[in-house]
């Protein structure tokens, strides 16, 4: 897939945990561990803005586009 979801650099980055994350923005951590994958088909917008505001980033950080 060529979107690449960086969300576990900027969780190291920030030191906080999958667990935590998931708390702060109110999703289940099963939810954050399919998006963490790469699994997710879409991210609501209201979800991203949630990941940004939590790790203080912008969605360039956590979102990169790379060609097959």
């Amino acid at each position: 897939m060529p979107i690449v979801v960086n969300l576990d650099v900027m969780l190291t980055k920030r030191k906080m945990k999958s667990k935590d994350l998931a708390e702060i923005i109110g999703i289940t951590t099963a939810n954050l561990s399919i998006l963490k994958s790469g699994k997710a088909k879409a991210v609501r917008f209201s979800t991203l803005e949630a990941i940004c505001e939590a790790l203080d980033c912008q969605p360039s950080d956590i979102l990169e586009y790379t060609q097959e």
